[in-house]
């Protein structure tokens, strides 16, 4: 128990961490990413409107003489690569400066534009190249900057993150592996002190409870039976099982609580039980249906998996209502092993089946003192299920009928 809450408080605290890791690096590139294509758009509207000086100005067509002046940063003009694409309406080209970069021709510029005015967009990346795409008097003009390098930039950003969230994600592991354990030493020193309270209290009560069952035989014999001694011996008893139950739940409880499991039929185990609750059931007037599936075989404690049903058909029997049906199955679906339990039943209030399981809940205690359940048998039953790495949920919709199913 105490290595299973060890390892959740690991889990958890690096879900967490992940979580809050993978949210920074993600931030930190969106935003690198919104601030590169921010200004490469920038640029792009600068060499769209230069574009647009030169097709205006008197004289022949093409590019004015010198380098490209468009930006404000004259440094910046110099270090800028790009080429255009103009078309009309009908998308003919009209002309293709590639002046201002070495890396395309303008048969490959020509392409490169075309796809754009084929993929429908206006903006976007194509390769290298961040693109823009405008329209002005009938004219059609696709510029294309050159981003290499921002792109470059941001894969080595990237690159980066994703390295610092690595190594983040191992040295927070093993920080949590080994804080981890002084952080739940108070609550394991708690659950062994409850542990060994426990079993100190099931062997000190042991010995006044045998004293009494013995005193109450001598007096029985001398006075015989009386409503009184009765009275003095089901208390004894349910105080005697009660004391089992307790010490079973304590060894549950352990880190290892089943250390010699073994492969037996699961089949021929339930008909064993059953064998020994029909006649009670029948006693108790009850419609009982069983159906077992043949041939079922199932790794575990044969022991623990016998006192797990009973414990099943002996809340069924206990609080079913009067002349009800209970029905017993245990089936196979796919490689999991089912076992379920149902009974009609009579509660004005469904009970709270997420609670159904916690150790003393009675749903109902007046049915509980005239039954004379505890409130740990199904407690019992959760920690078997458990401890062969299954899953039980109870299903009472109504209130009127009550399925108690067990996955292993």
């Amino acid at each position: 128990m105490i290595k299973k809450m060890r390892r959740r408080v690991i889990v958890a605290a690096m879900l967490a961490f992940f979580a809050v890791i993978m949210m920074i690096a993600t931030v930190v590139n969106a935003v690198n990413y919104g601030i590169v294509t921010r200004r490469s758009d920038e640029t792009l509207n600068a060499i769209l409107s230069y574009e647009d000086d030169i097709t205006d100005r008197p004289g022949p067509p093409g590019p004015p003489p010198g380098p490209f002046m468009g930006l404000p940063d004259v440094e910046a003009n110099y270090m800028t690569r790009f080429f255009t694409v103009r078309f009309d309406t009908a998308q003919n080209v009209l002309s293709a400066s590639t002046d201002y970069i070495a890396s395309v021709d303008k048969e490959d510029a020509v392409k490169m534009a075309r796809k754009v005015l084929d993929g429908g967009r206006t903006r976007g990346y194509m390769k290298e190249y961040r693109f823009a795409k405008a329209e002005a008097e009938g004219e059609i003009t696709v510029a294309f900057l050159n981003t290499g390098r921002e792109q470059q930039s941001m894969i080595s950003l990237l690159l980066l993150t994703a390295a610092v969230s690595f190594v983040s994600l191992v040295i927070v592991f093993i920080l949590v592996t080994v804080l981890s354990k002084r952080a739940i030493r108070p609550y394991a020193n708690n659950i062994r002190q409850q542990k060994q309270f426990i079993t100190d209290a099931s062997h000190e009560l042991k010995t006044p409870l045998t004293s009494i069952s013995t005193s109450l035989d001598v007096i029985t014999m001398e006075h015989g039976e009386d409503e009184w001694t009765e009275n003095i011996r089901n208390q004894t008893v349910q105080m005697t099982e009660l004391v089992r139950k307790l010490v079973t739940l304590s060894r549950f409880d352990e880190d290892m609580p089943l250390p010699n499991k073994e492969r037996f039929s699961l089949s021929e185990a339930a008909w064993e039980i059953v064998g020994v609750y029909k006649p009670r059931i029948d006693a108790h007037e009850k419609k009982f249906t069983v159906d077992i599936e043949e041939n079922i075989s199932m790794l575990g404690d044969v022991e623990a998996i016998r006192q797990m049903l009973s414990v099943l058909l002996d809340n069924a029997i206990r609080y079913s209502d009067e002349k009800g049906e209970i029905r017993f199955s245990v089936f196979k679906k796919r490689s999991k092993v089912f076992m379920e339990v149902f009974n009609t039943c009579f509660y004005e209030t469904p009970p709270d089946t997420d609670r159904l399981f916690d150790r003393f809940y009675r749903p109902d205690e007046s049915r509980s003192s005239k039954t004379g359940g505890n409130g740990v048998g199904l407690s019992i039953a959760k920690a078997v299920a458990t401890a062969h790495g299954g899953r039980i949920e109870a299903i009472c919709p109504s209130g009127r009928t009550m399925t108690i199913r067990i996955c292993i």
